[in-house]
């Protein structure tokens, strides 16, 4: 299926304005807010949406975008561990732009704005000068400055801030979490390597005006707005609608999932083999092999987890990141412990007691983590996380006691 713009033009020149007013600058333009939805890989899961010029007079639909970006632009790796990423701008046709979203079978919706011909001259003068080379390039930001904040931002301008004075004072009920989690529900790694990284500023309550970090928010909330037209009088920001295709998938959740019970499952499981094997270990070879392997493997997990939750805080710009509660949970003490378990479970007697100091330094780091949702001013939503944790973490603690004790006793130590 393709979307020709001559189709597009033509559809949009019915509502032309009359002969009296055809001379006025802008009144060729129409002004429209594209939005695309979701895609399988991981940065279209979010939604895209772009700002949509159609000039009848020169026959032309340009479709001006943000939030792009390019693996193989110098330093792209190195910007993007330190939370630097300079992403840019640019315009495109429009029929080879839905063509794209129609292969990946991805939604496309049209919002005509309802704006004052001066306003549409202003919205078109400021995206053609944005996208010149010396301006077109920004600091990127997942939530606060991305493709869909920068489209809000343009219309907001030419609308002298009524998006913003509109909007900014409702309260969503929502956090950057809330749609983080539900929005990357489908892919379960990414979601649970999201759950540990994200720290304790993605879950203050947003306004409707930073929702629209997420294109179909702005698609929603533009909907709710009422600008002045040329005589004055209050009109919808939304003048009409349209789809230009529907994509085939369902929608998105509109929640996140309930997966508490999954991961604090997964916790006892973890936790209850690890003390069992640990206690078995000092007179069973098998228990001894699966205590070492099974409890390296997961102090070696959470402390590497720990380690670049440590890093995004302390060294980058990835601004999510920071104020993280579950380093209490994923202890950077984990490292050593992963080489000295097997180690131990060996019976080096060198290792056994660091092992077991170390691991009773996790669990109470574990415990306290848990202790500090009691204090308000340790709101992070990490149920899930100290689901999985806590139990774990305890685990080991008591496998690698019981260990300790049995092999003394046994002399192995």
């Amino acid at each position: 299926m393709t979307i020709a713009a001559a189709t597009l033009l033509l559809a949009l020149s019915v509502g032309s304005p009359t002969a009296g007013r055809a001379q006025e600058a802008g009144s060729e333009l129409t002004i429209s807010l594209m939005t695309m939805g979701v895609g399988e890989r991981v940065w279209e899961r979010f939604g895209h949406n772009a700002i949509l010029v159609v000039d009848r007079t020169q026959q032309t639909a340009r479709v001006y975008n943000y939030g792009l970006f390019d693996f193989h632009q110098e330093d792209f790796l190195l910007r993007f561990a330190r939370g630097r990423m300079r992403y840019w701008m640019q315009g495109f046709d429009l029929d080879p732009t839905v063509n794209i979203y129609v292969r990946d079978n991805r939604s496309v919706w049209l919002q005509e704005l309802n704006l004052t011909p001066a306003q549409r001259v202003g919205l078109r003068d400021f995206l053609e000068w944005n996208e010149r080379p010396e301006n077109r390039y920004y600091r990127y930001d997942y939530y606060r400055d991305n493709c869909s904040t920068r489209v809000r931002d343009a219309i907001d301008r030419v609308l002298g801030g009524r998006l913003k004075a509109a909007t900014d004072t409702i309260r969503t009920g929502t956090t950057y979490r809330f749609h983080t989690e539900r929005l990357t529900a489908p892919d379960v790694p990414l979601y649970t390597a999201l759950l540990l990284a994200l720290g304790e500023p993605v879950d203050r309550e947003l306004s409707a005006w930073a929702e629209m970090f997420l294109p179909l928010r702005v698609q929603e909330w533009v909907r709710h707005v009422t600008v002045p037209d040329e005589s004055g009088r209050l009109v919808p920001l939304v003048k009409s609608e349209r789809t230009l295709f529907l994509a085939t998938e369902p929608p998105p959740p509109s929640a996140p999932p309930r997966r508490l019970p999954a991961y604090l499952v997964t916790g006892l499981v973890v936790g209850a083999a690890l003390a069992v094997s640990g206690r078995r270990a000092p007179t069973s070879p098998a228990a001894r092999r699966g205590f070492a392997w099974l409890g390296a493997a997961w102090a070696v997990m959470l402390g590497v987890s720990g380690a670049l939750l440590a890093f995004l805080w302390a060294f980058t710009d990835h601004a999510a990141a920071y104020h993280n509660e579950n380093l209490f949970q994923a202890n950077l003490l984990l490292l050593p412990i992963a080489l000295l378990v097997p180690r131990a479970a060996r019976g080096a007697s060198w290792a056994a007691r660091p092992a077991l100091a170390l691991s009773l330094a996790v669990a109470a780091a574990s415990l306290i983590g848990l202790a500090l949702k009691l204090v308000p001013a340790f709101y992070q939503a990490n149920a899930e996380v100290l689901a999985l944790a806590v139990p774990a973490n305890l685990g080991l603690t008591f496998g690698v006691f019981g260990l300790v004790r049995g092999t003394g006793r046994s002399g192995v130590v």
